[in-house]
């Protein structure tokens, strides 16, 4: 019997044991308020659908309440939490942040969610934690509003607050470790022609995602997520992972292009508006036009970005079953 571990691993390196691997992941609101219950349904999500990989999914704010800000469940469908109180109102605020320690009271939190599943999920399925972007963090610090216009405005004290987040988020990334991870999924925000141009986001994004990355070199299987439309995906040359996912049937590059642009596994296939408005057959039929376009090679099955909570079970099912 292949282990989930062994199906990605092969994956990687362009082989197929039974079938393509499939992982979609989806946030918990409200149980994603306390370490255990976050763990406990994230354990019984993966129970009830058996994925080749587990991703944790705390609420955004996991890593910069502990700088005071604060946020409120009101119902979104992809179960995010709206901000409700943001700490940077002035360009200076970005040089009065302190670096945390992992030890503080919502990262430790975080690590203990980690070790819960790991003892609970055993060795041969693949563990990784969400990680954002310094940029991404720095978003929802100040909102995106203010964060772009003190970036053009005050470049030097934006910078001085990216180091900051990401020698904090290096030292979280450093402490996952000993929980047993096997990758990160690597959440950036910004890297999209909407917000940024690509050197300005080689300025402001790439040097703290370098830093923030240097601890998980040595896992074997982080995944970047990059989020939005026209994204940058030559970032790619310079970030080194195993296993790419962005909305690869809202915006450029196909599945089909991308592999031709990228040595590892793409990942993705189903839109999220498929797994709440389509039915299973148009789950189906765009799970098989994926493994079609790359022939089932360094594939895995997911969605763009998370599965909304109104996701109906059946159609979670149907794309589980689709690989089969």
């Amino acid at each position: 019997m292949t282990t989930h571990k062994e199906r990605i691993q092969a994956c990687l390196n362009n082989q197929i044991f039974d079938r393509p691997p499939i992982a979609l992941w989806r946030h918990f609101p409200v149980d994603d308020q306390d370490p255990k219950s976050l763990a406990d349904s994230t354990l019984h999500f993966q129970r009830t659908y058996d994925f080749d990989l587990v991703k944790v999914t705390p609420a955004s704010s996991f890593c910069v309440k502990d700088w005071g800000v604060e946020d409120e469940w009101m119902g979104d469908t992809e179960g995010t939490r709206r901000y409700t109180m943001r700490i940077i109102h002035d360009p200076r605020d970005w040089e009065k942040l302190p670096i945390l320690d992992p030890t503080v009271q919502h990262l430790a939190g975080q690590l203990d969610c980690l070790r819960f599943i790991r003892a609970e999920l055993g060795p041969g399925t693949p563990l990784l934690q969400t990680i954002f972007s310094p940029l991404a963090q720095a978003k929802n610090l100040a909102g995106n509003d203010m964060l772009m216009a003190h970036l053009r405005l005050f470049p030097e004290a934006v910078m001085k607050g990216l180091a900051t987040i990401a020698e904090t988020t290096r030292r979280f990334v450093e402490a996952c470790l000993d929980s047993g991870i096997d990758g990160i999924f690597y959440a950036i925000q910004h890297a999209q022609a909407s917000l940024l141009t690509l050197e300005e986001y080689q300025t402001f994004g790439l040097p703290y995602d370098e830093k923030v990355l240097e601890p998980a070199q040595e896992l074997w299987c982080n995944l970047l997520h990059l989020h939005g439309h026209n994204v940058y995906f030559s970032l790619l040359d310079s970030l080194k992972f195993q296993i790419v996912n962005w909305h690869d049937r809202e915006t450029s590059p196909s599945l089909a292009k991308a592999q031709n642009l990228f040595t590892g596994v793409v990942c993705g296939g189903i839109r999220q508006d498929t797994l709440v408005y389509g039915d299973q057959a148009q789950v189906q039929d765009e799970a098989a036009d994926a493994i079609q376009q790359t022939d089932g090679r360094r594939f895995m099955l997911g969605t763009g970005c998370v599965v909304p909570v109104i996701a109906s079970h059946g159609n979670i099912r149907a794309a589980r079953k689709s690989v089969e």
